[in-house]
């Protein structure tokens, strides 16, 4: 299989081939019946920017959970196709170790409010899902990229969040929450994360502001609910 085939069925749905990884000896990830060492590619699938957004808002359902269950419909759609095994990082407690992945499959890295920094899309990115291949497939090779937060002294990001919750590396999730559900925090919600959006790398794949409130009131919604439980 070549990958543009995989990214042309991927392109109706707005994703995003986002790199890939052979797992090593022994490492067969949730491949429970498959004996250790054997052959295996790992492809992860996510977007950038605005392109997936006009797929999901006309594909969508009225549902509890619309974009995971859109996502869990479009890649069980895609790895029947391909034969592949798709895993995801919403299902668990336990979760699917997407960010390590990530790291193995394209030059991202933690940036300095926690996700991962593209050289390109900056923090305007997302992994929805992966598929798991039990064969081999000619990857690129991946090309280690210096972070671009180590060109940026004066890292906006940690100085721009209203409710302070970006401090010495640790991200305040209550004082964010009561931010956004305070009469001052409409600009976050309407626009995305502050801090997020202060970031200058990736900027023209910022999200449109229908897809920043959605991103946004799902947090918020996800968080309360995890506090209660």
């Amino acid at each position: 299989m070549h990958l543009q085939t995989l990214q042309t069925a991927l392109n109706g749905f707005g994703l995003l081939l986002r790199g890939g990884f052979h797992p090593g000896p022994g490492e067969d990830l949730t491949l429970e019946d498959a004996p250790a060492g054997r052959p295996s590619t790992l492809v992860l699938i996510g977007n950038a920017g605005r392109r997936f957004w006009p797929a999901f808002s006309k594909q969508r359902r009225t549902e509890a959970d619309p974009l995971d269950a859109w996502t869990r419909r479009v890649l069980n759609q895609v790895a029947d196709g391909f034969g592949a095994r798709p895993l995801f990082p919403f299902d668990g407690p336990p979760y699917l170790p997407f960010q390590q992945w990530a790291l193995r499959a394209e030059a991202v890295s933690p940036s300095p409010i926690g996700p991962l920094i593209h050289p390109t899309y900056g923090l305007w990115h997302a992994y929805r899902g992966a598929l798991l291949f039990e064969t081999m497939i000619d990857l690129p090779a991946l090309q280690p990229q210096a972070s671009p937060c180590e060109k940026c002294p004066d890292k906006p990001c940690l100085s721009s969040c209203p409710a302070e919750a970006l401090k010495a590396g640790a991200y305040d999730v209550p004082a964010c929450l009561d931010h956004l559900e305070s009469r001052h925090g409409e600009s976050c919600l309407s626009g995305g994360c502050l801090a997020r959006s202060a970031c200058p790398v990736g900027r023209e794949y910022a999200y449109e502001e229908a897809q920043a409130r959605f991103h946004m009131e799902h947090f918020r919604a996800a968080q309360r609910t995890e506090q209660q439980d």
